[in-house]
């Protein structure tokens, strides 16, 4: 028989050298037969979000009287068992015991037919779980000295127990990741994130120059242009090329995500530190370690919140809110945005420091409209898209069809463009791209089937005609200008982001005002 001390490290050892508790139990409880004569061992997960236990490991058979896997709690009797788990002493809980810590025991471990040795499992200061060890039915009973040394195996048991908690947050991480991954490929309508981005020979070329150029390094990367150009792919498309190509590639919309939950988003939050934080939550640096974290929209980020991510970009670390303790990151930084940053800078909006940090090695993405040699292929890949997505037959444009959209500003950029052969596909039905009908063209904007029908209306104007009237006049009055104190969007007292949207929708372009203007 061997020693104690020998016993203790064949356990740490059977603990160490498996990543499932099942497995790790099963090797300990091989290993602690040669000293405590017990008929079962049970590892029980404490799940705090649920209040309830769930059985992970037994070994090494399942008795017919453990009960069921998962046993819920009440609040009150999870607090208190959590509350004696930290005392970390062994309990010896003979059969006629009514309860531990008002919870009856056969809701802890089953209708047990002899005395138990049960144990709390801490980890990181946190109650984790219960050990329970069952004696053998008319057997000998648990000594003293069975009780020391079970108090010594409930470390090792606890350790078991977080790696297996760690496996089981990274397999739901990856699935979360591949989900993210096949949604993106069925947005984009192709096989795989390493497909030949379109135009990346012609309008692009220039831009994947810089890509090859940048990807292998780990430097910040600063993508440049108007919204609609594709700068997410460019972003994914930096990351595959890169060693990092196995890890995260996380995005972040940093315009769409409330000023008052951009710190616990980003950085993470511990339990407490704020009204509704019932948990430690991860941000995305602590998500993406190892990999990239694409933030999009980075001039949209509140001004406390870029000095935190100053301090990530510096040294790599920062802390969670609410938490003391500085958390290290190895993140990759790919930032995005359609705002004129150097102008956010001289305008106090935006860190002049944070600007050079992100500004190594911008790379700007042309618009559409100055592309156009582009669109034939591009027109074509959203086509065969199209189909996909809307299980319909094939339509390529026609000649005709490309001359309609080589002829088309493309104010939405590719992004638009998307989304003018997609109607057009589902106008056709699956008998040809109804491309003009998708442009609007041959129809007078502004003139409703009720006008038509009623001539005597048509001398007054529609609020749509009321609408495209005062912007455009508002844009001449402002040179072209959207953003600013002295732009149109100031002027009409909404936000510029509000008036892009409009002017997208009632296809008036900024640029004929700016010409007009001289500006």
């Amino acid at each position: 028989m061997m020693d104690e001390n020998t016993l203790l490290v064949e356990v740490w050892r059977e603990a160490c050298r498996h990543i499932e508790i099942a497995e790790s139990v099963a090797g300990i409880a091989t290993v602690l037969k040669s000293r405590i004569p017990f008929e079962v061992m049970v590892v029980r997960r404490l799940k705090p979000s649920e209040s309830a236990l769930e059985t992970v490991a037994v070994a090494p058979t399942v008795p017919p009287w453990l009960g069921q896997r998962v046993t819920p709690l009440s609040r009150v009797a999870l607090s208190r068992l959590m509350q004696w788990c930290l005392g970390r002493e062994v309990l010896k809980i003979p059969p006629n015991r009514p309860d531990l810590c008002g919870v009856d025991l056969e809701t802890l471990f089953g209708n047990s037919p002899a005395a138990v040795l049960v144990g709390g499992l801490v980890s990181d200061g946190k109650a984790t779980g219960i050990a329970l060890l069952v004696e053998k039915e008319n057997g000998p009973p648990f000594t003293p000295s069975h009780v020391r040394l079970f108090q010594e195996v409930l470390e090792p048991l606890a350790v078991s127990l977080e790696n297996d908690a760690r496996v089981r947050e990274l397999a739901v991480l990856r699935e979360a990741a591949e989900a993210e991954r096949q949604s993106l490929l069925a947005r984009l309508g192709r096989k795989s994130l390493g497909d030949t981005i379109v135009g990346a020979d012609g309008g692009l070329k220039h831009v994947m120059e810089r890509v090859e150029l940048v990807a292998r390094s780990d430097v910040p990367v600063l993508l440049l242009g108007e919204t609609g150009t594709g700068k997410e792919l460019i972003a994914r498309t930096i990351h595959l090329r890169s060693p990092r190509a196995k890890a995260p590639f996380l995005r972040v919309n940093c315009g769409a995500i409330p000023p008052e939950l951009v710190d616990s988003q980003l950085f993470g939050h511990e339990k407490g530190s704020f009204t509704g934080a019932v948990e430690t939550h991860q941000g995305w640096f602590e998500r993406a370690d190892g990999g990239t974290l694409f933030l999009d929209e980075i001039g949209e980020l509140p001004l406390d919140a870029q000095v935190r991510l100053l301090q990530v970009l510096q040294d790599g670390t920062f802390e969670r809110v609410g938490g003391r303790h500085p958390i290290t990151v190895d993140v990759r930084i790919i930032a995005a945005t359609h705002r004129n940053l150097q102008e956010m800078v001289r305008a106090g909006q935006f860190r002049e420091d944070l600007w050079y940090r992100l500004a190594v090695f911008p790379i700007f993405l042309p618009p559409l409209r100055d592309r156009p040699e582009d669109i034939p292929a591009l027109a074509r890949h959203f086509a065969e898209r199209a189909a996909v997505r809307f299980n319909l037959p094939l339509q390529l444009p026609t000649e005709e069809d490309i001359r309609l959209l080589m002829n088309y500003d493309w104010p939405g950029n590719i992004r638009e463009l998307a989304a003018v052969i997609d109607r057009a596909a589902i106008l056709g039905d699956g008998r040809g791209l109804q491309v003009a009908k998708a442009l609007g063209i041959g129809t007078s904007p502004g003139v409703t089937d009720r006008q038509k029908e009623n001539p005597r209306d048509a001398a007054f104007p529609t609020l749509e005609e009321v609408n495209r009237r005062h912007i455009e006049e508002a844009l001449r009055r402002c040179a072209g200008r959207i953003e600013g104190p002295k732009g149109a969007a100031a002027l009409l007292g909404i936000n510029p982001h509000t008036l892009r949207s409009r002017m997208r929708k009632l296809g008036i372009r900024w640029q004929v005002y700016r010409r007009k203007s001289g500006a």
